[in-house]
């Protein structure tokens, strides 16, 4: 080493070029490969993603519509031994399914992007925004509108401030215009005060009933009621044995037959006892 003209670096200058701060354009580079990333993967399953069948969550994310599916099938237990799509740099899959909240496809919106040719370019042209016609991707922030789910850029839905989706005609509310993979702590707040507000109301991303809310009510009815009658068994009259068989039955008719049979059962049984007893 020596006499090339180079020089070697001293240990303090090579700790401090290594600790140094990244710069802002170093971190929106950072940022913008992230989300081009995220745009062009799946993360439950590291496929590309087909925006031509793509649905989404309430924070944004994006996921193929047929991973979803699998994922909420029965015997998706046993599919999870398989290994997992890998990336181009063998990268696995960022999330579980567990971790993204998505019980049913209530929980997830399919989205509709539109597709627009390019002049003086062949193939199959570009995902854009419909009223814009600016290309969609991680260099356009992008929403999209529930129920609906038709895709347009930010910008576009500010400018035009219409309460009816520009595509389709059909209603929305402010509320309801969900970010596409947001980054801003501002849109991540909103989105999730917005799903808090759904559940109080028992409803899904979608807008659609949430089926679990009522199962956890009747749930907590019924254990409600079970501790009712452990607290206070004496101040509840017995059930008879008769009433606890027909309590099952749905048809009143059928019940007050069950019940009428029963109780002749039941009387012929006591007859023979007194019988038996002589």
């Amino acid at each position: 080493m020596g006499n090339d003209g180079g020089s070697i670096p001293k240990r303090r200058e090579l700790v401090k070029n290594a600790a140094r701060t990244p710069t802002v354009s170093e971190l929106k580079a950072t940022a913008l490969e992230s989300l081009s990333h995220a745009w062009e993967y799946d993360p439950l399953t590291s496929e590309l993603l087909d925006l031509e069948s793509v649905v989404s969550d309430w924070r944004g994310r994006l996921y193929n519509y047929e991973s979803i599916l699998k994922a909420l099938m029965p015997n998706e237990a046993e599919a999870d031994t398989t290994p997992p799509h890998p990336l181009a740099n063998g990268e696995p899959p960022e999330l579980s399914f567990a971790s993204t909240g998505i019980k049913s496809l209530r929980d997830v919106v399919k989205l509709k992007f539109k597709r627009f040719a390019q002049p003086g370019k062949k193939g199959d042209g570009v995902w854009g925004c419909p009223v814009s016609q600016k290309e969609l991707g991680p260099s356009t922030k992008s929403v999209y509108l529930v129920p609906c789910g038709h895709v347009f850029a930010d910008i576009a839905m500010k400018q035009i401030q219409e309460e009816a989706c520009p595509e389709c005609s059909e209603p929305f509310e402010s509320g309801d215009v969900v970010p596409i993979l947001p980054t801003e702590k501002a849109d991540l707040e909103k989105l999730a005060a917005r799903l808090d507000d759904l559940k109080a109301r028992g409803l899904t991303h979608c807008l659609k009933k949430d089926k679990s809310a009522g199962k956890k009510k009747r749930k907590a009815e019924e254990t409600k009621e079970s501790r009712r009658e452990k607290e206070e068994p004496s101040t509840r009259p017995p059930r008879s044995d008769i009433a606890t068989r027909v309590s099952g039955i749905n048809n009143a008719a059928t019940a007050s037959l069950t019940a009428k049979v029963l109780a002749e059962q039941e009387e012929r049984n006591k007859r023979r006892k007194l019988v038996a007893q002589k």
